[in-house]
């Protein structure tokens, strides 16, 4: 019987290109009606190998124990809303987490707003004061893709590393949901555009051994991480389908099959700009050291979208790294799925393949400010897809 899928198996990438034999029924000459025959999953197959590697990329998720700051500051004469610390929920809780921002903004009268920070935070903020009537300016360093949210990997994971278990209080989670929904919903109105930038694909969980005696994470003393999704959102995921050795192209696996969202980074980004420009926003390069130099703005009003940037701009010590990297491969337009397998994700991104090692645990990467690329763990996680290819039974 089909069974919602959990977060951790929503890390499994995504996948829409599914090749499924028809059911043959059909009358034979002596009039006699033949079984239907099961239907076969045929994935195609997937190019993967270390030389297709172009570009490995590293990017540190911003994680609070408590959950994103969505408060208000004041710091001199400015006014600042906190907008940081999604962990790896930035993109996913975009829309929702801006637009609360923006209406604590709005609130103060003013009309000439700031932005810090041009990343998914940043750059959705400034799109929804634009719509509330606000003239935005957004000050940053760097702009995409030089930002750390263009390192994302692009998949719609509301709860990933959003708080820990023991801090989701009732408080927290009406406002996760209200982000959550909110941001899903907004999301539908990228559906089917030019380049593609939002998309849902297929999405495979795929298993040595059945589910009853898949190997659980080891416990140990630290905490949780709050999953949310099943309980608060429930409706929003798809039911999931089951398939087994023999019943599809993987060899003698276990395949969990279910929906998922994906963003295409580089298209969707660019759509952003481009929005935020065709409405009169501007673009300025800064670099902030302290929240003393906000003093040099004109704006009285700042939305601070900085991510990981606030623990040394703000000196906030609650934000914890959290180590992503992707090894970044050639496209290919004829794989529309995703995988997850073994610790390791593929997302079959259209501005280039993406394999992350995520562990088998979520404190994979953290606490870890590492941002220098490791080959070895690139080409580990590449093979590790690749194996799926090339084993016994596989077609």
């Amino acid at each position: 019987m089909p069974v919602p899928i959990g977060r951790r198996e929503l890390l499994a990438g995504a996948g829409a290109a599914v090749l499924l034999g028809g059911l043959e029924g059909c009358v034979t000459a002596l009039g006699r009606e033949r079984r239907p025959k099961a239907a076969t999953l045929r994935l195609t197959p997937l190019r993967a190998s270390t030389d297709r590697i172009t570009r490995i990329t590293v990017c540190t998720r911003p994680f609070r124990a408590q959950g994103p700051r969505l408060d208000t500051e004041k710091i001199g004469a400015k006014l600042i809303v906190h907008n940081y610390g999604h962990g790896g929920s930035g993109w996913s809780l975009s829309w929702g987490s801006s637009s609360i921002a923006v209406r604590k903004a709005m609130a103060t009268g003013e009309r000439e707003i700031a932005v810090i920070g041009c990343g998914a935070l940043g750059l959705t903020s400034a799109l929804l004061l634009q719509r509330a009537g606000a003239r935005v300016t957004i000050y940053a360093k760097e702009l995409p893709p030089a930002v750390r949210s263009s390192l994302a990997t692009g998949l719609w994971t509301p709860d990933s590393r959003i708080c820990l278990q023991e801090n989701a209080t009732p408080a927290f989670k009406q406002q996760w949901e209200e982000m959550a929904r909110t941001s899903f919903q907004t999301y539908q109105n990228f559906l089917g555009l030019p380049g593609t930038p939002v998309e849902f694909i297929d999405n495979y969980f795929v298993s040595d051994a059945p589910e009853s005696s898949r190997r659980r994470r080891a416990p140990d003393d630290r905490p949780p991480f709050a999953e949310l999704q099943r309980e608060l959102i429930g409706d929003l995921q798809t039911q999931s389908t089951d398939f087994a050795p023999g019943s599809h192209s993987l060899g003698a696996r276990y395949l969990r099959r279910s929906s998922l969202m994906m963003f295409n980074l580089t298209a969707y980004t660019r759509l952003l700009m481009g929005d935020f420009g065709a409405n009169g926003g501007k673009l300025e390069i800064a670099e902030f050291h302290t929240p003393g130099d906000f003093a040099g703005l004109r704006e009285k009003t700042l939305i601070n979208a900085t991510g990981y940037g606030a623990r040394a701009l703000f000196g906030d010590q609650t934000l914890t790294p959290v180590r992503g990297q992707l090894a970044r491969a050639i496209p290919q337009a004829d794989i529309g799925y995703g995988l997850f397998y073994k610790g390791v994700s593929f997302v079959p991104r259209r501005d280039g393949l993406v394999f992350q090692a995520v562990g088998d645990d979520d404190y994979y990467g953290f606490n870890d400010d590492t941002a220098v690329a490791d080959r070895a763990e690139a080409d580990r996680a590449v093979n590790t897809i690749a194996g799926l290819f090339s084993g016994p039974g596989s077609a």
